[in-house]
This record gives C-alpha cells, structure tokens and sequence, in this order.
C-alpha cells in the first residue's frame, strides 16, 4: 500500500467518444462531439481520445476539429497496427497542440490464432514496427495489448518490454472481454512492472470493461499494481456491458486519499456531464447507478431516513454537492418512520408537534400501502383533513 506522502497523479484518459460511441444508437455528429470534447477538458480530462480516424471520414474530421479546438487536453487518436491507419491518425491529429497516436494488437493466444493466423513472433514484430511508425509523426505513442486480460503475463511483458524499447510511453493492458478479477488484473500490472526492462519509462494504462461488472473494481486493482492512467467513458458507456465508468473511479479514488492518489478531475462537474452525455447520446442513466444515478442520493428506508436526518455520514459517504447533484432526498414510502414524516411536513412549512405526528402517521401509512411513493400534493391534502 502506498503512502499519503507519495501523493502520485493518476491520469484520467477519457474514451466516451471512442469507445462509448461505439455503443449501438449512440452515434454522435461532428457538432457534438465538439461539444462534448470541450466539456470534457472542462471537466479536467488529461488525454481524451476522439475516435478512430481511419474509420470514417466522418470520424477523421470529428477528430480534426477538436485536435483544432482543445488548449490543454492532450488530443488522441485510435488506429490498428497498421501503416494506413497511424498515418491517417497523424494527420486528423496534427493541428493539436498535443496529441497521441493509439495504437496497438491481440495479444492473447486466442487473437494470435483466429484473428490474426499467426504466431507470437509475428505479433511482437507487428507490433514494434507499428510504435516505431508513430513515433515519427509524436513522441507520445500509446500501445494496447488487446485482450491482455487474457494473454500470459510471459508472453505479455515481452511484447510490452519491446513496445517501449521501440519508443512507446504509455502501455494500455486491456481487460478487452472484462474477464480478470481484480486481485488477478492486479497482478499482471505488478508482474510487468518487476519483468521488463525499462517499465520506468513509460506508464502502465487500465482500460477495463464491464461484463462481469468488474470494470472499476478492476481499475483500482490495476492502479495498486502500478498502472498510472485509467481509461473510462462518461456513465459507464462502451461495447457489451460498457467500460469503466469516470465518475467512479474518480470518486473512489477520491474517498480513499489515504491510498495517495489523486486526480485533476473537477467532480463537481460529475452530474452535469453526466446528464448531458445520456441526453445527447439518448442513454438512460440507470437510477441505481452509483454516483450519477437519479437515487444515488435518496432514502427510503425509514431506519435509513432516520439516521439520515441525525446525521447524514450515517448513510451517505459522499455529499451530493461534491459531485454538482442535487440535495438528498427522503422518499415517503409505506417503509418511512415519523422522523422522515415531519421531515417532510418541516419542509412544506408545517410546524408539526411530535403529538401531531403520531396522529398523522397512521393516515399517512395508509396512503403510502396504496402507492409507491407518497408525494408533495399527497402530504398537502393529509394536512389540510388535519386542520379540519
């Protein structure tokens, strides 16, 4: 376990417009993206990858605008560890003020053999041609190991060992089918970071996905093991069950300042963001998600109001306002005590004794069996029968 004094920087590498467009009927037009873009350096982003040049025309002027528009996030492009590819990715790139060339190969045995017919070798010598390329449009050349989760670690620290003698200064280690449990992403980190030679010249990348629900659990676990830059999207979004979510891993790493990390992000922004991407990419934000969900603040649990209402820590380890939501909030429902009920009156303007509770409790009990949740008029019509 770190240290509080070593305080070190993890970096936020933001992919909700690479990755997280990817997701179906999630497609996003130039004009948006840009939008998007801004709002992510506004957020405090530290490399944000804005798509996948070779892919479209489309995408490779998406691309070319924001390498035009943004000031201080480094701007970064996808491609295969193909000639075409990185050069097409070189040129949508090159009027950033800093960019990144991504680019990267299967490294499993299953990719090796049914995706690409060929051998280890083959692998490794595809892949140190295709760093090399790029690191003669930038010397800011990130590679992915895809599948990584699942390739040997043997076989892995080789490939990562000849990517950064090749020149290549962040190393991506993808958890690409959201296989690995933590504990195991965990140490295949701490593996490369003890088995090749000159690790110290590069940082080592997380970029999880959420299949088994494990994406930020499995990015923290990479941070412990050394890993230095997370990759996420906005809510979560991504391919199949999507990929780490931002606002999560920031926060963890937030509540857990012992550990000695930090980020630039600015969480109160969190929300905001996080509603304007599900608006625009037309996603519902689940109302159970952590962080950003519609009842990631709410209580409807009378033992839960209860010490709520004493004192809010009881039940909730982050306050909304850090993160730019709204106030918490008490649900009446049939499962809420007396102390949540004058609560609520106490905001409608009612000065209930503790007399005039334990009258109207009853009739509010009754209310609330006969529905999910009691509402505003529902507390005004039981206190204006009251006064008569």
């Amino acid at each position: 376990m770190m240290s509080q004094t070593q305080n070190q920087k993890v970096f936020i590498f933001d992919t909700t417009l690479r990755d997280g467009e990817q997701v179906p009927g999630c497609k996003l037009n130039a004009k948006e993206k840009l939008e998007l873009a801004v709002r992510l350096e506004e957020l405090g982003v530290d490399i944000l990858e804005a798509g996948f040049p070779v892919s479209s025309p489309g995408d490779f002027e998406s691309v070319n605008q924001i390498a035009k528009t943004l000031k201080n996030t480094v701007v970064c492009g996808l491609s295969r560890a193909v000639q075409n590819d990185i050069e097409v990715a070189a040129a949508a790139l090159k009027p950033a003020k800093r960019f990144r060339i991504h680019t990267g190969i299967g490294t499993s045995d299953l990719h090796i053999k049914y995706k690409f017919n060929t051998t280890r070798e083959e692998i490794i010598e595809r892949a140190i041609a295709a760093v090399k390329l790029a690191r003669n449009f930038t010397d800011d050349v990130e590679f992915y190991a895809e599948d990584a989760g699942r390739t040997e670690n043997e076989f892995l620290a080789r490939v990562i060992e000849a990517v950064v003698k090749a020149g290549a200064t962040t190393l991506n280690i993808p958890d690409t089918t959201g296989y690995c449990l933590p504990y195991q992403y965990q140490a295949k980190m701490d593996y490369l970071v003890n088995h090749v030679a000159g690790i110290e010249k590069a940082i080592l990348s997380c970029h999880c996905h959420n299949d088994l629900g494990l994406a930020t659990a499995n990015s923290i676990a990479g941070v412990m093991g050394g890993a230095r830059q997370i990759e996420c999207t906005i809510n979560g979004l991504g391919e199949r069950a999507g990929n780490t979510a931002l606002e999560e891993v920031v926060m963890v790493l937030n509540q857990h300042k012992y550990l000695g990390y930090y980020t630039n992000i600015n969480a109160k922004l969190l929300n905001p963001i996080s509603h304007e991407v599900s608006e625009m990419m037309r996603m519902m934000v689940q109302p159970n998600k952590a962080i950003v969900g519609a009842n990631a603040f709410s209580h409807s649990s009378g033992i839960h109001q209860d010490g709520f209402l004493k004192e809010a820590q009881t039940y909730e380890i982050i306050n909304p306002a850090e993160v730019g939501a709204e106030d918490s909030k008490i649900v009446l429902t049939a499962r809420s005590g007396r102390s949540a009920l004058a609560h609520r009156f106490e905001k409608l303007g009612f000065q209930y004794t503790r007399n005039d509770i334990d009258i109207l409790y009853p009739i509010f009990v009754q209310v609330a069996d006969q529905m999910k949740e009691v509402k505003e008029e529902d507390l005004q019509k039981m206190a204006a029968d009251y006064k008569k």
